[in-house]
């Protein structure tokens, strides 16, 4: 087994891409998804190279079918002229049990869905969905404060076992 970490942490295969830090500040986050991603080849070497942000972005169920929105992953600079478009609508790729759980939820619930983080399995890019509920300004303060609280927490344990 930690052969196989060790070449996991040397090989760009493996790994994470880029996280949504936004999403988990904005959004409490209900239940998470892994879903394959259907990229080009200029796209796929743009996200080697870490070029994705996740302003705006979003996922739907189209259909029988699930998309991300306005993810955006940067032209690929070393790319010609079948460059790929920087904010397409890409499809993702999930089995039809999930994809209609998740429109359910959307449907009945009023969740949305949204990019937590992309990254790498077995040589392919997957990006990591997260079913959500928006959060109200009170709540946005009360985590904050725990995270705080949690900090000073730490500094304090960290600080008597130096001792």
């Amino acid at each position: 087994m930690a052969k196989k970490d060790r070449k996991e942490a040397k090989d760009p295969a493996f790994g994470s891409i880029a996280k949504n830090r936004q999403a988990f500040h904005h959004y409490e986050v209900l239940s998470k998804l892994e879903c394959g991603l259907v990229l080009t080849g200029t796209e796929v070497k743009s996200l080697r190279d870490g070029q994705v942000a996740f302003a705006d972005c979003f996922a739907a169920v189209q259909g029988e079918e699930l998309f991300l929105h306005n993810l955006n992953i940067s032209e690929y600079r070393m790319g010609n002229r079948f460059n790929h478009l920087a904010a397409r609508k890409r499809k993702l790729l999930a089995h039809r049990r999930e994809i209609n759980k998740l429109r359910s939820a959307v449907e009945q619930r009023g969740l949305t869905l949204v990019p937590l983080g992309l990254h790498w399995s077995r040589g392919m890019a997957k990006v990591e969905l997260g079913l959500v509920r928006g959060k109200q300004l009170h709540d946005k303060r009360d985590a904050l404060r725990k995270k705080d609280q949690r900090r000073d927490a730490e500094r304090v344990i960290r600080g008597l076992t130096k001792g």
